[in-house]
C-alpha cells in the first residue's frame, strides 16, 4: 500500500469528510475510486468513492457507508492508501523515476561521503521538490535539499540511499 493522504475530520452532517491528498494535484486521488484506510499501516480497509468536490488544496468526500457526521467523525486521522501495483509505472516511459513514499526513510550522503541524515519528507514548492532531511546525530537538525539533477547525484532504493552534491555545513 502506498499512503495517499489522510482524513483530516468531517464535513458537514451527511457524513462527508475532509481529505488532505499527498498528490500533485489534489484531484489526482480521484483517479482510484476504491481507497484503504488505516492508521500507521495493516490492517487496511476498503471504502469506496461516492461524490467528491474539489476545494483548494483539499478534497470534501461522501464514502459510502458514511451517512452521518458522527460516522465521518470516526475516520478523522485515518490515512488514505491504494495499492502500488495500481499506480502508474515510472519506467514505461523509459526514464527512472520515484515515489515519494519510495523516498522517505533513505540515508542522505553527499559526495564526500558524509552523513546528513535520513529524508523525513518531502515538500513541492513549486520551483521544484525539496527533500526534508534529519540527521539525530544533529540534534534531529533539518536540513533542505533541492531535488534537482545538479544536487542530486544519484539515488539508489536497494540501499536505501541517496547521493547528494551538498555540503555537510549548508
Amino acid at each position: 500500500m502506498v499512503v495517499m493522504g489522510h482524513i483530516a475530520g468531517p464535513f458537514g452532517v451527511l457524513g462527508w469528510v475532509r481529505v488532505t491528498p499527498y498528490t500533485e494535484h489534489p484531484n489526482g486521488l480521484l483517479d482510484y475510486p476504491v481507497w484503504w484506510l488505516g492508521k500507521d499501516g495493516p490492517p487496511w480497509r476498503e471504502a469506496r468513492v461516492g461524490r467528491c468536490e474539489v476545494r483548494g488544496s483539499t478534497l470534501t468526500v461522501a464514502l459510502e457507508g458514511c451517512t452521518d457526521r458522527a460516522v465521518a467523525a470516526q475516520l478523522q486521522g485515518l490515512q488514505i492508501a491504494v495499492p502500488r501495483n495500481s499506480l502508474p509505472d515510472l519506467a514505461k516511459n523509459g526514464r527512472e523515476g520515484y515515489y515519494w513514499v519510495d523516498l522517505i526513510g533513505l540515508e542522505v550522503i553527499n559526495l564526500q561521503a558524509e552523513e546528513l541524515g535520513k529524508v523525513t519528507g518531502l515538500l513541492e514548492t513549486g520551483a521544484n521538490d525539496v527533500l526534508r532531511v534529519c540527521n539525530p546525530v544533529e540534534g534531529d537538525k533539518e536540513r533542505l535539499i533541492p531535488f534537482v539533477d545538479a544536487v542530486i547525484a544519484g539515488v539508489d532504493l536497494e540501499k536505501g540511499r541517496i547521493t547528494v552534491d551538498w555540503g555537510v555545513d549548508y
